[in-house]
């Protein structure tokens, strides 16, 4: 809240506010502000202090004008800035360029972007539990098994025998006979030799994107989906083919159409508790997305990032297709260290010496230390007990998070399942996104996770970290405002 005892005036508040968040990129570049009017009933100021803070704002080159739409983040060099800039110059102005000229400015939420979520990973909102996240407390992960492997690993003798030199080119071999034997267990038939490690698992799925595509290339994706996946394949240039993700797998029809329309080269998937609905793939679906992609020669690329937390016998397509249109992806920032960013990709044996080749120009090799001590948190049993300790954990957290969605107001668009719950709040979560900041609250609204962003009331939440009874009734609160 703006504080009137505080030594800033209201209106330096206000602006110093929408400043930060432009900076940390929780407005996005192109995010229109709320209106002079909207913004001063949110805030409880005058309109005349939004109109100063605007126009501070202006001043500081952060946000930029446009004749009767509002005010917009700027997107610093775009040459459509420029252009607009040049055209308004034309027009006949009025003698004051300021907020006040844009007291009614259409209302509309200032979006927060998929960027926005992993700024939220790095620098804190606030102290509170964040709903919009999408890992486990740090808390959860805390473990002593992980330091005392690391400390086992660098003993002065192992410690000089490979930090002089750089590591295998597809991985530390440990940890890759260790990644061979979890795989089998899944059924997922993958030698050693098959296997890369990466920098993270989005990492691996970036070196997928780099070896089979090129910009333009047409790549189904499901809908909704993962958000950083839409944003990362669009800076690539890549043409986005959204598939509505069912509660069974995706829209095969829809599918169909799109490989006999545009022919696409690639098929992202999350089968097991798919971002953001939690819905896990059925063994129907799975049968006929491989017959399509056997049909209209594409691969698929399977996201498995959520398996720490799965059941062993859930559908994966690169189960039942044994690698060979499947490329399978995995890492352990969810469930073990995300500091250690260690991810993997396991593949086609003719596909290992081209995906091996663009590892090796993005990063040349991958940090050995830490892929030994992984390795020995895996072959000595402890990263699988941590696993069910954060699964029974887990269990808990969401049947409290589920009464407590409920009791405030919320409906479950799909079975509450895995990290992720799906809900509907019955209001714009843009809106609502931007207001719950104001309380210290990331929220990941509904329209982060579709390919061409669009209003929605539905919401992503974390049910490791709504469990604070209080955000769930600053929540209701403002929902009941809006």
């Amino acid at each position: 809240m703006l504080m009137k005892a505080s030594s800033q005036s209201l209106t330096e508040q206000l602006a110093g506010r929408f400043a930060g968040r432009i900076r940390d990129r929780l407005l996005a570049p192109g995010a229109r502000l709320p209106s002079v009017r909207q913004c001063a009933e949110q805030h409880g100021v005058s309109p005349t202090t939004v109109v100063a803070a605007y126009d501070q704002l202006l001043a500081q080159g952060l946000v930029e004008a446009r004749k009767n739409r509002g005010f917009f983040v700027r997107e610093a060099g775009s040459g459509r800035e420029e252009r607009e800039s040049r055209a308004s110059s034309a027009e006949p102005k009025p003698a004051s360029w300021s907020a006040a000229h844009w007291m009614v400015a259409p209302r509309g939420p200032a979006p927060v972007n998929a960027t926005a979520l992993i700024r939220g990973m790095f620098h804190k909102i606030s102290d509170k539990p964040q709903p919009g996240m999408g890992v486990l407390p740090s808390d959860w992960l805390e473990t002593t098994f992980m330091p005392a492997a690391v400390r086992k690993v660098t003993s002065t003798r192992a410690l000089h025998e490979f930090s002089l030199q750089y590591g295998e080119p597809l991985g530390d071999s440990g940890l890759r006979r260790a990644l061979s034997h979890k795989l089998a267990g899944l059924g997922v038939p993958a030698s050693p030799d098959q296997i890369i490690t990466s920098v993270g698992a989005t990492h691996a799925l970036d070196i997928v994107s780099r070896t089979l595509l090129r910009p333009g290339d047409p790549v189904m994706v499901e809908e909704p989906g993962w958000a950083v996946e839409f944003a990362r394949l669009n800076a690539m240039g890549m043409r986005l083919l959204p598939v509505p993700r069912r509660a069974d797998g995706p829209d095969l029809e829809v599918m169909a159409k799109y490989c006999a329309v545009h022919k696409p080269k690639l098929y992202v998937s999350v089968s097991v508790f798919h971002n953001p609905t939690s819905y896990c793939l059925s063994p129907g679906s799975a049968h006929r997305v491989l017959q399509l992609a056997n049909e209209h020669d594409f691969h698929i690329v399977e996201d498995d990032t959520y398996c720490h937390i799965a059941p062993a016998h859930a559908s994966r397509l690169s189960t039942l297709d044994g690698l060979q249109r499947t490329i399978y992806v995995g890492g352990f920032a969810k469930i073990l260290a995300p500091n250690w960013r260690i991810g993997f990709l396991a593949a086609p044996a003719r596909l290992v010496e081209q995906l091996l080749d663009t590892k090796l120009l993005g990063t040349l090799t991958t940090p050995a230390l830490l892929e030994k001590a992984l390795a020995l948190c895996i072959e000595q049993g402890q990263l699988r007990r941590h696993c069910e300790r954060i699964r029974t954990r887990l269990d808990v957290a969401r049947g409290r998070s589920v009464k407590l969605a409920l009791n405030a107001g919320c409906r479950f668009a799909a079975e509450p399942a895995g990290l992720f719950g799906w809900v509907d709040t019955g209001v714009d979560t843009d809106a609502l996104s931007q207001r719950m900041l104001d309380e210290g609250y990331l929220l990941a609204p509904g329209a982060l996770f579709h390919a061409e962003r669009k209003p929605s009331t539905l919401m992503r939440i974390n049910f490791a970290t709504t469990q604070d009874a209080a955000f769930w009734r600053k929540y209701a609160e403002l929902v009941k405002r809006m």
